[in-house]
């Protein structure tokens, strides 16, 4: 895979469907408060304000972090970041289990976040195997990897009821984990990265990178998805405690109706991402 402008049709399709796997895990993780963090509150007698903390910590850093992941993807290239990225997010989620008090939970969620963080390691691994013109549609069909967060909310209350919380962060610590390994070792590096190696040249600098910055549209775009995703993680993540709180349904009942939301906000992604290919 010397030449960087035509990777195959297969070894297209294997990085973008381990990609996408990948990113539905970690969202799955990424998500996980929506449901556990119902019983948590309940164990540690939480205010709403706290409560509100702690399930707004990973996303605090699924966001912050994807700056330092971005840039360490361009330099190490995806398959390596990404598979230590899920490997880290992982044994976050199961110290949760350790955790002992409130300072302790918001400690462990600040490892969880990390799962966040994995949407730009794909965003850049996927994008170096396709030209263009059709960029749009293959990170369309990897943002669907949204439906992580759908997942979490069908499957954990049921998990939750059986077993308790601390087995439903156990599984998905076992299983994020297990792929980070797996992603590693199946995928391979970009043709991007993958051609710079093979010619000894440097990743682009630090300058280089944060280049964009210096447009006023990158930053219009940022407002955007301030807007437009904060809104899809706040009802994603708060969904759950609203009906359980308001309307006394039972968790996995409000756990599939939150599932609903993020199921077709998730696959309205691959539709979105073809239109840009079609229309800019």
């Amino acid at each position: 895979m010397n030449d960087i402008s035509g990777p195959s049709h297969a070894e297209q399709n294997r990085a973008l469907w381990l990609s996408t796997l990948a990113f539905t895990l970690c969202f799955a993780v990424w998500t996980i408060f929506s449901i556990i963090g119902l019983s948590i509150r309940a164990e540690l007698d939480l205010t709403e304000s706290q409560y509100g903390l702690l399930i707004a910590t990973p996303v605090l850093t699924g966001s912050l972090s994807r700056l330092i992941l971005g840039i360490w993807t361009e330099r190490f290239g995806g398959r390596i970041v990404f598979g230590a990225q899920m490997i880290l997010a992982g044994i976050a989620t199961w110290a949760l289990t350790w955790a002992d008090s409130y300072a302790t939970y918001l400690l462990a969620a600040l490892g969880v976040g990390l799962a966040g963080g994995s949407f730009i390691i794909g965003v850049a691994y996927v994008s170096k195997w396709f030209p263009a013109g059709k960029q749009g549609t293959a990170l369309g069909i990897f943002g669907m990897g949204n439906v992580g967060a759908a997942v979490t909310k069908f499957l954990a209350p049921f998990v939750l009821v059986a077993w308790g919380w601390e087995s439903v962060a156990q599984i998905w610590a076992v299983v994020i984990i297990g792929f980070g390994v797996l992603f590693y070792f199946l995928a391979e590096d970009d043709p991007d990265f993958t051609g710079r190696r093979a010619r000894g040249v440097q990743a682009p600098s630090m300058a280089e990178q944060f280049a964009p910055l210096k447009s006023l549209q990158v930053w219009r775009f940022s407002l955007y998805y301030l807007f437009v995703f904060g809104g899809f993680m706040a009802l994603a993540l708060w969904l759950p405690y609203y009906l359980v709180e308001v309307y006394r349904v039972d968790i996995r009942m409000a756990g599939m109706a939150a599932a609903l939301f993020s199921l077709s906000a998730s696959v309205f992604r691959a539709y979105g991402g073809a239109l840009s290919d079609r229309f800019g």
